[in-house]
C-alpha cells in the first residue's frame, strides 16, 4: 500500500506541473498571459488586476452600441479590445461604462474609467483636461434630415433661422453647427444621446440630425425607408483614445498598440465587422500623434 500511495503522490505532482505548464499557454491565447510592464505603470497595474474600465458609447450603431449581448459592440468597442488584448487582460473581464459625450473627460480625470474610446474627437480644448493616443480614425461631420427633405442640403440651410438641428451635448458637431445657425437657442436643440436625436427627427421635432458622418449612416442603414444623408462632410473629425492627462507612458503603450493593429491587419478587420457594413470607408491608417 505503501508504495501505491508514492506513486499517486508523484502522479499527481507530474499532472499538476503539465497542467502548470500547460496554464501558460492557455492564458495567453485568452489574453492574460504573462506580461512584463514597467513598475508602477498603468500598465502594469491593469495586468496585475487583471481587469479594466473603459468608456464608450452605447447608442451609436457601428461604433458603440449596446447589443443583443447585453454590451455595447461596434468599432470602438473593437479598437479597445485590441488594447485591452495587449495588456494581457481577458476580453471577459472589460467592464464598459456609458460615456456620453458631455461627461467624457470627467470620467478620465475622476478615474471612474481607465480610458475612454467613444467616437472621441482629438482638440485642443480638451487637451486642457486629458490626453489622447491614436487618431485610430478619421470622421467627418455630417447631416441627417429625413427621407422627403429637400430645404436641407448641407450647413448652409440654417442660416435662414427656420429650421432646427438636433445635436448632443459637449460633442464636437454641436458647437460646430453653431457657426451656421441663425439664432442658437431657437435653433439647436441638444440632447445627451443621438438615438433621443434621431427619434426628434422621425417625430418631426427638429428637421435635421448633425454628428459625424459615420454615426449617421449607421442610423440611416438600420432605418432606409425614414432617412437620409443632406450634403457632404464639412468637417476632419480625427478619433482618439482618452487618458489621463499625466499618463504619458500609457498613452505611448497605446499608440504602440494602434501602430501594430494598423500593420497586422486586426484594425481593417474590426472595420469590416462593425461600421465597414454600413457603406462608410475606412482609408488608410493614420498618423499617431506622440505629442
Amino acid at each position: 500500500m505503501r508504495y501505491k500511495r508514492v506513486a499517486a503522490v508523484a502522479a499527481a505532482a507530474t499532472l499538476a506541473l503539465g497542467l502548470a505548464a500547460c496554464g501558460g499557454d492557455g492564458d495567453e491565447g485568452t489574453g492574460a498571459g504573462s506580461k512584463d510592464f514597467a513598475a508602477g505603470s498603468t500598465m502594469e497595474r491593469l495586468h496585475k488586476a487583471q481587469k479594466i474600465k473603459v468608456g464608450t458609447k452605447f447608442d451609436q450603431p457601428g461604433f458603440g452600441q449596446k447589443g443583443l449581448s447585453g454590451k455595447p459592440e461596434g468599432f470602438d468597442v473593437e479598437v479597445a479590445k485590441l488594447i485591452v488584448k495587449e495588456l494581457g487582460i481577458p476580453e471577459d473581464k472589460i467592464e464598459y461604462v456609458e460615456t456620453p459625450s458631455k461627461v467624457r473627460e470627467d470620467v478620465i480625470v475622476n478615474g471612474t474609467v481607465d480610458l475612454v474610446a467613444a467616437t472621441y474627437t482629438i482638440n485642443d480644448k480638451r487637451k486642457e483636461r486629458i490626453a489622447f493616443a491614436g487618431p485610430y480614425y478619421e470622421a467627418g461631420q455630417n447631416i441627417m434630415v429625413r427621407k422627403d427633405e429637400t430645404a436641407i442640403t448641407g450647413p448652409d440651410s440654417f442660416k435662414d433661422g427656420a429650421k432646427k438641428v438636433c445635436s448632443v451635448t459637449g460633442s464636437t458637431p454641436a458647437e460646430e453647427i453653431k457657426k451656421y445657425v441663425k439664432d442658437v437657442a431657437t435653433q439647436l436643440v441638444l440632447f445627451d444621446t443621438y438615438d433621443k436625436c434621431r427619434d426628434a427627427l422621425k417625430g418631426k421635432q427638429v428637421d435635421a440630425v448633425t454628428t459625424d458622418n459615420v454615426i449617421l449612416l449607421g442610423y440611416i442603414a438600420k432605418d432606409e425607408a425614414s432617412f437620409k444623408m443632406a450634403g457632404d462632410n464639412f468637417t476632419k473629425e480625427p478619433y482618439g483614445i482618452g487618458v489621463k492627462k499625466e499618463d504619458t507612458d500609457f498613452r505611448d503603450f497605446i499608440n504602440d498598440t494602434l501602430e501594430k493593429a494598423f500593420q497586422d491587419g486586426s484594425w481593417k478587420k474590426a472595420w469590416d465587422d462593425t461600421a465597414g457594413k454600413f457603406g462608410a470607408t475606412l482609408g488608410d491608417a493614420p498618423t499617431v500623434n506622440r505629442y
